[in-house]
């Protein structure tokens, strides 16, 4: 989900402007993305002949070939221990989703195909299974892949915080409050959207929020901005029921202390919570100089994995993995004369 911090800067940019450039990808937030688009009409996931779930799959190997095939280079992050104090979020998540589960199934019982896969992609879980497939596809693509101590975002900001990536790739502002300087939306997601409850399309271009900037334009500190965020509500806490990003950003404004936040938000009683969450955005575990090595593509490991064990198409597979074979090629040679540098 994500905290909204509102009206902040952020400049499109084409996916070719982003050719030899690292960005570390927010494993969780993005394999969710397309567990929850990649579904038949009436909102059922793909699967192989054996019911296994393979839309995370189709998302990982085929969007990630896309962003190879233009000499982008992501790294995966993938969140390790969640902290505790993050276990009322996680409950309340999972409670919305069995709601939509049962919501989608009464859908299809009624023949509304359009409720149906709206409820479908809100009841998308992501299991460890999942995960571990995932890591596996990664791997054999020679995408790196990141184990984070505990969030992914925190880490994804510690790489690029070090230079070891350009910027992070998540739809969540919340590695903003993480520290990141910059963050790129809309990497993987690019392409037509059609909007919620109706039958429009709007073209999602990727796009970058610089953290300094959205500091200068909100008019706060990035301690400033982990407090608006712990009003409006973040991936560790509800926030506070009334509060959106005007308001947040009003009264952190005037304060000088989360304690004198929480009393102008009327939750002071939330006090312990929001302190907890504000030291876990200001100093989150992270791994400091992780490794991050891309390897050479295994295309016969993919095929294997893909074709062999979920059925996919032998001939697209083979194709997909050339042209991004060649691609990479041809990048890391303009990488080697620095020509984007």
């Amino acid at each position: 989900m994500g905290v909204t911090l509102g009206d902040v800067p952020k400049k499109a940019v084409a996916l070719s402007d982003l050719s030899g450039k690292r960005f570390a990808v927010d494993a969780y937030n993005a394999i969710y993305q397309f567990l929850s688009s990649i579904r038949q009409p009436d909102g059922t996931p793909l699967m192989d002949s054996s019911g296994n779930v393979t839309a995370h799959l189709t998302g990982i190997f085929y969007r990630n070939a896309r962003l190879l095939e233009n000499g982008i280079r992501p790294i995966y992050v993938f969140d390790g221990k969640p902290p505790g104090f993050k276990s009322g979020v996680i409950a309340e998540r999972a409670g919305r989703k069995a709601e939509a589960e049962a919501a989608w199934k009464n859908a299809l019982e009624k023949g509304d195909m359009v409720s149906a896969k709206k409820y479908a992609q809100a009841s998308s879980r992501l299991t460890p299974k999942m995960v571990e497939e995932g890591k596996v596809l990664l791997r054999a693509m020679g995408i790196p892949v990141v184990e984070a101590p505990s969030e992914g975002e925190a880490q994804a900001a510690q790489l690029v915080i070090e230079g070891a990536a350009d910027a992070v790739a998540s739809q969540d502002m919340d590695c903003l409050l993480f520290g990141a300087p910059l963050l790129l939306r809309n990497l993987s997601v690019g392409g037509r959207r059609k909007l919620p409850g109706r039958n429009d399309y709007v073209e999602v271009e990727p796009e970058f929020i610089e953290l300094e900037s959205a500091l200068e334009t909100l008019g706060v500190s990035r301690q400033q901005l982990v407090w608006m965020g712990i009003l409006i509500g973040t991936d560790f806490d509800e926030g506070v029921k009334g509060i959106g990003p005007k308001k947040a950003l009003k009264i952190v404004r005037e304060c000088k202390s989360l304690r004198e936040a929480a009393e102008k938000a009327g939750a002071a009683d939330e006090l312990d919570l929001f302190e907890a969450v504000e030291h876990f955005f200001l100093s989150p575990p992270v791994e400091k100089g992780a490794k991050v090595q891309a390897e050479k593509m295994d295309k016969e490991a993919i095929a294997r994995f893909l074709c062999a064990k979920h059925d996919f198409s032998e001939e697209r597979v083979a194709r997909t993995c050339n042209a991004a074979e060649k691609a990479m090629r041809d990048t890391g040679a303009q990488t080697r004369l620095g020509s984007w540098q």
